[in-house]
């Protein structure tokens, strides 16, 4: 696997059908992208997420090619700590360890190469999928947010994960 920069020209049409509906947007995203997924309105959401917080879009492909997650990234100055958010997988290529995968080499990125002390993501109690796949790449629950977020009629909470050295 390999991690790179996300290409709007080249990516965007390998995930734009990634988030299928309201719900899986908002575990993704917890609705600051916009939904469904269109190029314009992505790129947006994008160029705000680096405005306001310096995250930058990456793709993890495999060795051929084929793209089979994104994730952003971002370091906070005052804390040195990197943030990893909105990560998502093509559904079509789940359970073969892409994810845990993805997330140690963003890890890497983050501590080697931007030099941050510790890398933390926040992942939504109804998505116990993502929270196993986050702790097999060595994350640790930090803290944990009762009904922080409502989705329609449910209130979900989230937990922040830390990984360090």
């Amino acid at each position: 696997m390999r991690l790179r920069p996300y290409i709007p020209s080249h990516d965007f049409d390998a995930i734009k059908n990634w988030v299928t509906d309201e719900r899986t947007n908002a575990m993704w995203s917890a609705n600051h992208a916009p939904y469904p997924l269109e190029k314009t309105a992505f790129d947006q959401f994008l160029a705000d997420m680096y405005e306001k917080h310096g995250d930058c879009p990456f793709v993890a492909t495999t060795d051929d090619g084929i793209v089979v997650g994104f994730l952003c990234c971002g370091v906070c100055s005052k804390t040195n700590e990197a943030m990893l958010a909105f990560v998502m997988i093509d559904p079509a290529q789940r359970g073969k360890g892409y994810g845990r995968e993805m997330i140690q080499l963003a890890t890497e990125y983050c501590i080697d190469i931007l030099k941050a002390d510790a890398v933390q993501l926040n992942v939504f109690s109804v998505n116990e999928r993502a929270r196993k796949c986050y702790e097999s790449a060595g994350f640790a629950e930090r803290i944990t947010t009762p009904e922080a977020f409502a989705f329609r009629d449910e209130k979900w909470g989230r937990t922040n994960m830390l990984f360090s050295r």
